[in-house]
């Protein structure tokens, strides 16, 4: 059985979740991982000595951080108020 103090954590949390990830985060987050593993497919280091690109995962992964910065900066900030 859950309380209402569960309940409200459960909400509290998807709140912190929504404002963390933005649409415009998440789309980026993607394409990011897309472009990452295209990177990686028809650019990539094939001699192994390259430390970023001779590896799927970690391409895909720079690429997501790429995306996610990138795709964070459209997201819309709360203005603060100016109190004069």
């Amino acid at each position: 059985m859950i309380d209402n103090t569960e309940k409200e954590k459960k909400i509290d949390l998807k709140e912190k979740v929504k404002k963390a990830f933005s649409f415009a985060s998440v789309v980026g987050l993607l394409i990011g991982i897309i472009g990452g593993f295209a990177y990686y497919k028809f650019v990539g280091c094939s001699s192994g000595g390259c430390a970023i690109t001779s590896n799927p995962w970690l391409t895909m992964l720079w690429g997501a951080l790429m995306g996610y910065l990138i795709g964070d900066m459209f997201r819309k900030k709360p203005q603060k108020e100016n109190k004069l």
